[in-house]
């Protein structure tokens, strides 16, 4: 396997090539969309487990894809209180099935590192009045 966009798929028309980074952003995505995850980390090299936003989704993914098959590992931060094992098979199932759905790839493994946990800041409400309540986080 290579992180090189291989011929993926060849017609009378041409040749189809899926992009390593598309296949990045299609984990990335069904990754962070499985409860219990607060985002995507951003290091394996650095080993410096970063909360990532939307935009940099494909920072927490590395993948290798061949002509026919692609192999997946996901780096994330998962809230305080969840089931690890859980909500690790859950992206597992998610990542394979949204990829093997848009791409057409079959997807041999999906590999999944915990790099931290977040913990929910308690909210703190302060009265200003009868009437409002501000909340502040």
């Amino acid at each position: 396997m290579s992180t090189i966009a291989p011929d993926y798929e060849k017609t009378d028309m041409g040749n189809i090539q899926i992009a390593p980074e598309v296949i990045e952003i299609i984990a990335g995505l069904a990754t962070i969309e499985v409860e219990g995850v607060a985002g995507m980390s951003g290091g394996f090299a650095s080993g410096v487990a970063e909360l990532l936003g939307r935009k940099n989704l494909s920072k927490g993914v590395k993948v290798e894809v061949g002509q026919k098959e692609a192999a997946i590992d996901v780096s994330i931060i998962i809230e305080y209180g969840q089931r690890i094992p859980a909500v690790a098979s859950d992206i597992q199932r998610n990542v394979k099935q949204a990829i093997e759905s848009m791409t057409g790839l079959d997807v041999i493994e999906v590999n999944v590192h915990i790099h931290g946990v977040q913990f929910k800041t308690p909210e703190k409400v302060i009265e200003e009045d009868a009437t409002s309540v501000i909340k502040l986080k």
